[in-house]
């Protein structure tokens, strides 16, 4: 039965708790610079930078430390995490977990593309429904370090699914499941999915 217990755990996750444990409270005192790119309540109002509210906290602790360590280029963000501790980014992932993200709308001439394929992927390439990792709402699975899709800037998902597609974003892993299925995506597929995604609540 312990044997089962720990099995579990480890499947679930939880070796990843190790982290330090994100104060919301403490985080709003320290998203000062964020907010310049990704305001306060962390509703981006610029296309290009990502909404930040209500995204997975895990997700995002690990895209903060990724972005500090350089293995995640983002040149908007050169040096601004650097002298972070792994708590401040901990108090910062909480306050924007905590945070409730808005929601765009599609474009009507490629909503029912975008929806065939984060509902149901394309059979016939290989390539699965977006559903399995991202949830059918677009909500994710912060547990799996998943990220929340739903409501996003469609000019900021198009560019992470190109930068997937041409191996310019490589944060994914040894597996490297975005690239594989991004390398999928055609840029009509891109532009479908993403405004589809943007609108999806």
């Amino acid at each position: 039965m312990n044997k089962l217990i720990v099995s579990l755990l480890l499947t679930l996750g939880i070796s990843g708790l190790a982290h330090a444990a994100g104060d919301a409270v403490a985080g709003q005192g320290k998203i000062a610079m964020c907010s310049a790119c990704h305001n306060a309540d962390g509703n981006s109002m610029i296309p290009n930078f990502p909404k930040l509210a209500g995204q997975g906290e895990r997700y995002l602790l690990k895209q903060m430390n990724d972005i500090k360590s350089g293995l995640r280029p983002v040149v908007e963000m050169t040096g601004m995490l650097d002298a972070m501790t792994e708590q401040d980014l901990a108090d910062i992932s909480a306050w924007y977990s905590s945070q409730k993200g808005t929601v765009g709308a599609a474009d009507p001439a490629v909503v029912k593309q975008g929806e065939q394929l984060f509902q149901g992927g394309k059979i016939a390439n290989g390539l699965p429904a977006c559903t399995g990792c991202h949830s059918p709402n677009g909500a994710g699975i912060d547990l799996a370090v998943y990220p929340k899709l739903n409501g996003q800037h469609e000019a900021y998902l198009a560019k992470q699914l190109t930068d997937f597609r041409e191996g310019d974003r490589s944060n994914d892993g040894d597996a490297m499941i975005m690239r594989s299925i991004a390398a999928k995506l055609s840029n009509k597929d891109i532009k479908a999915l993403s405004s589809y995604i943007h609108g999806l609540n």
